[in-house]
């Protein structure tokens, strides 16, 4: 199996930045699908953001396109979210996911099969 552990959440200002981390172990895979999701106090967890490997594409929730970007350091089996310009409705735990099975909607958190165990982001206005 794949496990996931997220770093780098904190407490920020708005229009700051914040990079967090997925760190990836066990059965790692640079095939598998990346995703992150966010839950806010009270909402439904929302899909972020998602990165491809074989398909070379990344995704993007409309909110964050433009100030969130997804990458990965395959040699260090560890996926990024790098967060710019952020705005107190980005306060949320911020969760990594992977999907081990090739899923066609990866912005479906359906779609993701083991989960890390959140990061929790607060942005202050």
């Amino acid at each position: 199996q794949v496990q996931l552990v997220e770093s780098g959440g904190g407490l920020v200002q708005a229009g700051g930045s914040l990079r967090l981390s997925c760190a990836a172990s066990g059965r790692t895979r640079s095939t598998y699908n990346m995703g992150w999701f966010r839950q806010a106090p009270g909402k439904e967890r929302e899909f972020v953001a998602a990165i491809s490997w074989t398909r070379r594409s990344t995704y993007y929730a409309d909110s964050v396109k433009g100030r969130f970007t997804i990458f990965r350091d395959n040699a260090k089996n560890t996926v990024y979210l790098q967060m710019n310009s952020l705005k107190p409705e980005d306060t949320a735990v911020y969760y990594c996911a992977v999907d081990l099975t090739s899923s066609v909607d990866l912005t479906n958190s359906r779609s993701y099969d083991t989960w890390g165990q959140g990061t929790q982001v607060t942005v202050s206005s």
